[in-house]
């Protein structure tokens, strides 16, 4: 008969056992035997940092162990000196959020913004209009994106779009959603798709049938997770930021949606953790996908 104290060295070493087991298939940070990556870090979920000290907070993101990152600014210094920060620190830039309208009205100067930056995304997280995003706004969005995405294309840049939950509202005669309209009239050579697993998830869409529906067509994912007893279900595209918690603790099935992900041939994978607990959640989120198995 064990003895509770043997029982709980039992438990302790049951526990050791298995971090060990998952250590040793990792070959990067954030990456194990079934989630290959690669996995980085949109800056973003240290905006609040970056505006206190941002060569403090990039010793932090480095700190993490990620090599690759998503920028949503430059913090009011030259987009060369951020990028030398990063490269320096040992990050590398991949992707970068704009403005939809500097997308699209001010294509070359962005281009050069990007290639100052060293990123070879540039994307849009919000599509302003008049109203809500409905079936006109998709297609007028699309034709947009083909636009800029050719005369991105030759300074080899290509454009994306994250979604935000709002393009899947509305639907045309055909039961085709704006989030169908996007992805079907663009050109794959030009525009990519960022999926932000949330942004999927809230709305009360399956993240893994997404994926499924259009292969190859979500280049870039957000991996965020939505705490447990949120509702879902609504289209604002908003939700308080402390209702993302760390990966594996929320309401995500995240062995269905990683699978999925990497059969669509997602190519790259950003930690995007909005809360005031992201410095915190983000070394729990990434020793979740190292142990994550389906």
């Amino acid at each position: 008969m064990k003895t509770p104290f043997r029982r709980h060295a039992w438990a302790a070493l049951v526990a050791t056992l298995l971090a060990v087991g998952c250590a040793s298939h990792t070959a990067a940070v954030g990456t194990g035997s079934h989630f290959r990556g690669p996995v980085g870090i949109q800056l973003y979920s240290l905006r609040a940092q970056f505006t206190r000290n941002v060569p403090q907070t990039v010793e932090t993101v480095k700190g993490f162990g990620i090599h690759e990152v998503e920028l949503a600014g430059n913090y009011n210094l030259k987009n060369p000196v951020v990028r030398q920060m990063l490269v320096e620190a040992g990050l590398k830039p991949i992707a970068g959020h704009f403005p939809m309208d500097r997308i699209t009205g001010e294509t070359e100067a962005v281009a050069k913004e990007c290639q100052q930056l060293g990123i070879r995304y540039v994307g849009a997280a919000w599509i302003k209009g008049k109203g809500e995003f409905d079936i006109e706004a998709a297609h007028k969005a699309a034709a947009d994106f083909n636009k800029a995405g050719k005369a991105l294309a030759a300074h080899g840049i290509k454009v994306f779009y994250h979604c935000h939950g709002y393009e899947f509202k509305h639907q045309d005669a055909q039961g085709r959603k704006a989030m169908d309209i996007l992805i079907q009239e663009t050109d794959p050579r030009y525009v990519a798709y960022e999926m932000d697993i949330l942004w999927v998830q809230y709305p009360g869409e399956d993240p893994a049938a997404w994926l499924a529906k259009y292969p190859g067509r979500w280049e870039l994912m957000h991996l965020k997770d939505l705490k447990k007893g949120v509702p879902t279900g609504f289209h604002n595209g908003g939700t308080d930021p402390n209702n993302d918690v760390a990966l594996g603790t929320g309401q995500m099935n995240w062995p269905k949606i990683l699978k999925a992900a990497q059969k669509s041939g997602v190519k790259h994978y950003f930690i995007e953790d909005e809360s005031a607990s992201s410095v915190e959640q983000i070394p729990q989120s990434l020793k979740y996908l190292e142990c994550v198995r389906w």
